[in-house]
């Protein structure tokens, strides 16, 4: 799934493109329990845990790495070491319980270590560990070498010239190349899956229990697919879609931030501080408006750099991921109005605006060779290699202006901002099928699906419809509420979830948890 992490355009430029010669495994992949011939080195080691390197990481924070190969295909070509993370269980443990914050691209060592405090019931049973998936914080980073580069951004000129626009996406391919090195051919989900089996035995874990957000859901159903005899306790939060293409996957999204937006405004204007007055309609119209004019006339910002309004549409995406980030957008909204200030909005722009546990963060500093711009280097990266489609320049071409209406009428305010992940994997080799043909009909035990109605990123029918993909081992719980997943929002989707997971007791199929009062904006 998509832009679940957004940031500033700055960054944004440099995610746009791909990688020549990826190639990536797919289909023929094995499902066996045992390990395929020439891996078994893997499946020998024992994680070594030490103190967590690091500014503010916390002291009960164990750190620690586990070897993978770099090639699934030619594993004595090269390896990679992956970074983990790990508070260990309170009492006697029953194993581990491994988290993914989703992303893709999201680092699971620094978030783990942000909002460790939201996990620690589960330590009643399990050691809870993070991970940096391949390409991604401190296990070999990708990058795109910031290259200043906003064809990306720029749907209006690739309407008008899409050929030139696309030239400008295979050059940016190029650099993606050049600062990644070995591991963006095998980057994607069919092979984090993979680690994360490797992961599995190196903790010492005969089954894999799991919490996966957003894009950790994909993540956790690849790797029921491929391991379906090694799955235990899984939980899906916020669920992706198997089977939609990335320009299907916009439209939806725009849709559902649309939707969001106006819960925001309806909120909004019962306050009589809301910016746009008290008429939600007329609000909805306002803030359309305010869009445009930023797009025309650009403001300009503390260091220099104009704030557009696809700015201002990426700082409400970002605001619109919990209700208890509400308040707190209202406030930037209303600075920028009144008096023309964009701080407050540029701090959500950058993603800097955080609430656990599926946000990224500025105050753990990384390691130094975690380049500035590997979440949305790794996001593209991830997300082109688990989708197959590559439609040619000429069909591109002929479906730009289609598409555009297509978005602008899903949502007047993120149409445009989203119809940029049409283009996104130009210039990238065609991703892998495996997701799409073969993640479905799963033999495993029965798994929790967290769908929550209100979601802004993953809508809750792509909850509805992957259950029915997996198979009756799917169960849903339908978070009747609002915000990006429900295991940090809603008390009784945590309380559901940590049911499953220390004790087995799962809900029943299509069971709901209404909006908790604790969690209203105030």
């Amino acid at each position: 799934m998509l832009a679940k992490l957004s940031v500033r355009p700055s960054v944004r430029r440099c995610a746009v493109a791909g990688a020549a010669g990826l190639a990536l495994l797919g289909a023929g992949l094995p499902a066996a329990d045992d390990p395929p011939p020439g891996l078994s080195r893997f499946y020998d080691q024992k994680v070594t845990w030490s103190a967590c390197e690091g500014t503010d990481m916390p002291k009960d924070l164990r750190c620690g790495k586990v070897t993978v190969p770099l090639d699934y295909a030619a594993p004595g070509k090269g390896t990679l070491d992956l970074a983990v993370a790990r508070f260990r269980a309170t009492g006697k443990s029953r194993g581990s319980v491994l988290l993914n914050f989703g992303g893709p691209g999201g680092q699971g060592v620094g978030q783990l270590a942000i909002a460790g405090k939201e996990f620690m019931g589960l330590t009643n049973g399990y050691d809870v560990v993070g991970f940096d998936p391949r390409g991604v914080g401190r296990s070999s980073p990708v990058s795109c070498g910031n290259a200043p580069d906003d064809a990306l951004g720029e749907t209006d000129a690739a309407v008008a010239d899409p050929q030139a626009v696309l030239e400008r996406l295979r050059d940016a391919a190029a650099e993606c190349t050049e600062h990644s090195g070995p591991v963006l051919p095998h980057i994607g989900t069919v092979n984090a899956a993979r680690d994360l089996d490797v992961i599995r035995d190196a903790l010492g874990d005969s089954k894999l229990n799991y919490l996966g957000f957003s894009y950790g859901s994909r993540l956790g159903a690849v790797y029921a697919a491929q391991f379906p005899g090694k799955v235990g306790r899984m939980v899906l939060d916020g669920v992706d879609t198997l089977t939609e293409p990335l320009s299907e996957q916009g439209v939806v999204s725009a849709q559902s931030q649309q939707t969001a937006l106006e819960n925001f405004l309806t909120w909004c204007t019962e306050d009589i501080a809301c910016p746009f007055g008290q008429n939600p309609r007329e609000a909805r119209e306002d803030i359309v408006q305010v869009v445009e004019s930023l797009d025309e006339d650009p403001v300009p910002t503390d260091f220099g750099e104009a704030f557009s309004g696809q700015d201002f549409v990426g700082a409400l995406a970002q605001g619109l991921y919990s209700r208890e980030l509400w308040p707190s957008l209202q406030r930037a909204i209303a600075q920028l109005l009144e008096d023309g200030d964009t701080r407050a909005l540029e701090v959500f722009a950058s993603g800097g605006v955080t609430l656990p546990p599926l946000r990224p963060h500025r105050g753990l500093v990384d390691p130094e060779d975690v380049p500035l711009d590997n979440l949305p280097a790794a996001l593209m990266a991830v997300n082109c290699a688990d989708d197959p489609d590559r439609p040619a320049a000429a069909q591109v071409a002929r479906d730009l202006g289609r598409l555009r209406t297509r978005y602008e009428q899903a949502s007047p305010v993120f149409g445009r901002y989203r119809l940029t992940q049409v283009l996104m994997c130009y210039g990238r080799p065609k991703g892998t099928d495996f997701i799409r043909d073969e993640v479905k009909d799963l033999d495993t035990p029965r798994m929790l699906l967290v769908g929550t109605r209100g979601d802004p990123a993953t809508p809750y029918r792509w909850t509805v419809e992957t259950a029915e993909r997996l198979g009756s081992s799917a169960v849903v719980l339908d978070n009747r509420g609002e915000g990006h997943t429900g295991y940090g929002s809603s008390k009784c989707v945590h309380r559901k979830v940590d049911a499953f997971l220390l004790y087995g007791t799962l809900p029943p199929n299509g069971s709901s948890c209404g909006p908790d009062r604790d969690t209203e904006p105030s």
